[in-house]
């Protein structure tokens, strides 16, 4: 199947690589020209703008954009006017659903289709693939499910569930098309939230294991520091690679994230090189406002969003606040950091 893709960044550049793989024509553009040429030399055909790109699709064409949520209208605005009645645009990026239905109403008045895909799979989806959770009109989903089998993971790649039996159907096969035009991202964007939540857990986790060993030394008795109830408590001094290790066989907290941690752990156990700025790219705050909208509590994914802009320094001003109180009420002085002494 031909496909042009609009946008050939980490994600971009790699499911076109898997779509060659799979035998699909790609028509690739980037205003990095340097990608744009990783990929010709991958077998892709190459286009220096978007009206070539265009002309170099046989109709009803199909587009799949992988851009960031802030350049998809700007994008539309360009290419929708080079595209005749039946073509297909593909939004795969991180978008708002509430977009998906404005866009797609405008582009449905030129008589052109719109379906927004959910993409989860970082830069391993080359060779594991990619799980596809799909909005849109039935029929245009279904001419594109060629496309969405050759991303998604190969069947078997999973156990499968003790109920299902015959012919890989729905779910089973990597994708899913999750309803109406917004339903895609409506999901992926939940699906974030979640693993804001996972990654949130298991950070706090480890945080506690490496506290665990370490020493405090002879107890402050003041009125700044809480007493340790247990300043007698053993301490000790967990490899916490190994635990992660440990725990990604038989443990019901075993997952791909955790996966991941542990080979980051056992690269540098003490992450020194990272600085702890954990960015969000805006489905986490999405799917709160969903759930506010909706009056569906949400209190860890909220929490683990908040963690994320504490990360920032977010609530620097706000300590200092908290400290300038304690002074005024009570004369309480700010402790020195244990790293200043």
């Amino acid at each position: 199947m031909q496909i042009a893709m609009v946008g050939l960044g980490r994600m971009g550049a790699n499911m076109v690589r898997r779509l060659l793989g799979d035998g699909h024509a790609c028509v690739v553009y980037d205003l990095d020209a340097q990608a744009r040429d990783a990929l010709v030399q991958a077998g892709a055909t190459g286009a220096a703008s978007l009206e070539e790109l265009v002309a170099r699709l046989a109709p009803p064409r199909v587009l799949w954009l992988m851009l960031p949520a802030a350049a998809i209208d700007a994008a539309l605005a360009s290419i929708a006017p080079l595209l005749a009645p039946g073509d297909t645009i593909v939004d795969g990026g991180n978008t708002h659903y509430r977009d998906d239905l404005r866009r797609a109403a405008g582009l449905t008045e030129r008589g052109l289709h719109f379906v927004d895909v959910g993409t989860s799979g970082g830069v391993h989806g080359l060779g594991s693939g990619y799980c596809l959770m799909v909005g849109g009109d039935p029929g245009v989903v279904h001419r594109l499910e060629p496309l969405f089998a050759s991303l998604a993971p190969p069947f078997g790649s999973v156990a499968r569930g003790p109920q299902r039996s015959g012919e890989p159907v729905g779910a089973e096969r990597g994708f899913l098309h999750c309803g109406p035009c917004g339903a895609g991202h409506f999901v992926k964007m939940v699906h974030n939230g979640i693993e804001y939540g996972l990654m949130a857990a298991y950070a706090e986790g480890f945080n506690l294991l490496r506290s665990a060993g370490t020493v405090t030394g002879k107890p402050v008795a003041d009125a700044e520091t809480a007493p340790n109830a247990h300043a007698d408590a053993p301490r000790y001094a967990f490899d916490l690679a190994e635990i992660a290790e440990l725990w990604r066989r038989g443990s019901v907290v075993r997952s791909w994230l955790l996966d991941l941690t542990a080979d980051a752990l056992r690269t540098e156990p003490d992450l020194a090189s990272l600085r702890g700025h954990v960015a969000d790219s805006g489905e986490g705050r999405w799917m709160l406002q969903a759930a506010i909208d909706d009056g569906v509590p949400a209190p860890v994914l909220a929490t683990a969003l908040f963690g994320r802009f504490a990360s920032r320094d977010a609530d620097d001003f706000a300590n200092r606040v908290l400290s300038a109180m304690r002074r005024e009420f009570g004369g309480h002085l700010e402790r020195a950091a244990a790293s200043e002494g």
